[in-house]
């Protein structure tokens, strides 16, 4: 990858064919086709996650499916993005002058995307009827996706009767789109700043050192407080009708508190060592990277084992009667909805790797594949990915244990009913 090769005083290779604002976009784009993915193939196994969110039902069988409503949004999103693109590429020739003075491409197709996202059904009768239906969505769907959005938005978390898992789902989505939202900040912050270009090189001190890593953060600070209102609840309950056992005294999510609070550490210090401050002598280069990497390997490894464990209820950090037990493959369980064990051992293998892409700043060969526009990019991507395939394996032991009395012998789903639900919230 030649992305740090430069082209011209103010972009790289990478940046003078795919600008900030459109890699924003297209992450954004990526991720409804891959909700609208999760919800076909999950339903094909017959798990309702409509149901699970709880997500009004259709009113008719003739009414498109939740995946194919979203799936018909993701299209409509795509095919203004693609020329929105094309159009870019064919008036700047990539010419870095050009690229820099036509921002205003791609913050017209971010609008367009606020627009179409936002705005109700009805504002479109003519898109609609020239796309042939293909804009007939769900009012009520991206309706009660903003109201989520504005929810979550401020820490809120819904009572189980009225959506928690589905606050839940999209407040951990965010946590994976927090970078992304670090960028979209730092593209809108340069197009509205004077003698500065959304697609020039990207400035991620704009706006002062601060406000970059404060965006990042917001992610786990919602579920941060997310975690804490679940534990108040517990509390609160508690006091009420006296301790239970299956509901615990809430200890588990202060746990998962911890969890997100691991990440705050890691905001500072990636920001500290982008700073001129930081380098300038009051700690150094080397204890700085080194302090980074003790807090940064605990906030993957936690993460890890976190959704192994608590978001998958699968064995493999239990103890060693139930991760042995025989009544379902080594370290799994026993109800597996996606069939073969293999396929669950290479999911595990494959979140412990992108967990870790950190690691790539070990490496004297890619130390700074990070530093990279285009590697920038790339982990977003990975990033996204990851929490995609997250999805499926959360989903799914979240039917199960909405959906499946335990067996009396039944080690994991027996443990599961004794806590209760209220208890192991990821």
């Amino acid at each position: 990858m030649d992305g740090d090769v430069r082209v011209g005083p103010e972009l790289d290779t990478f940046s003078l064919l795919f600008p900030l604002p459109y890699r924003v976009a297209l992450i954004i784009v990526l991720g409804v086709w891959a909700w609208g993915a999760n919800l076909q193939y999950l339903s094909l196994l017959g798990i309702d996650v409509p149901g699970l969110i709880r997500y009004p039902s259709r009113a008719s069988s003739t009414h498109p499916s939740h995946a194919l409503s979203t799936n018909r949004l993701a299209f409509l999103l795509s095919i203004p993005l693609l020329l929105s693109l094309l159009l870019f590429w064919a008036i700047t020739h990539l010419s870095p002058r050009l690229v820099i003075a036509w921002d205003i491409l791609p913050a017209l197709y971010l609008l367009l995307l606020l627009v179409l996202f936002a705005l109700p059904t009805g504002n479109f009768r003519a898109l609609s009827n020239y796309s042939n239906g293909a804009y007939k969505l769900s009012h009520s769907g991206r309706y009660r996706t903003l109201n989520v959005l504005k929810r979550v938005s401020i820490g809120g978390l819904a009572e189980a009767s009225e959506g928690k898992f589905g606050d839940i789902l999209m407040a951990d989505v965010l946590t994976s789109y927090a970078k992304v939202l670090g960028d979209l900040f730092v593209a809108l912050c340069m197009f509205f700043s004077r003698g500065r270009s959304a697609t020039g090189m990207p400035d991620r001190g704009c706006g002062g050192e601060v406000l970059v890593p404060l965006v990042i953060a917001v992610p786990s600070v919602i579920r941060l407080r997310q975690c804490l209102i679940e534990y108040v609840r517990v509390r609160n309950q508690n006091r009420r009708e006296g301790w239970s056992p299956a509901r615990g005294w809430g200890g588990q999510h202060l746990a998962n508190a911890l969890k997100y609070s691991s990440a705050f550490p890691v905001i500072v210090l990636s920001a500290l060592q982008r700073s001129v401050i930081a380098r300038g002598g009051w700690v150094g280069e080397v204890a700085l990277f080194r302090l980074w990497l003790f807090f940064v390997f605990i906030n993957s490894f936690y993460s890890f084992y976190w959704d192994v464990a608590k978001d998958w209820d699968l064995t493999l950090f239990s103890s060693e009667e139930e991760r042995d037990n025989p009544d379902h493959p080594w370290g799994l369980r026993r109800i597996l909805y996606f069939g073969d064990p293999r396929l669950y051992y290479a999911v595990i293998a494959l979140d412990l790797f992108l967990r870790c892409t950190w690691s790539l700043k070990l490496s004297p060969h890619l130390d700074h594949f990070n530093d990279l526009e285009g590697g920038i990019f790339t982990i977003e991507v990975l990033e996204v990915f990851r929490r995609w395939v997250w999805v499926f394996f959360r989903v799914e032991a979240e039917w199960i244990r909405n959906n499946r009395a335990p067996a009396q012998d039944d080690v994991l789903l027996g443990e599961l009913h004794r806590r209760d639900t209220e208890d192991r919230i990821d």
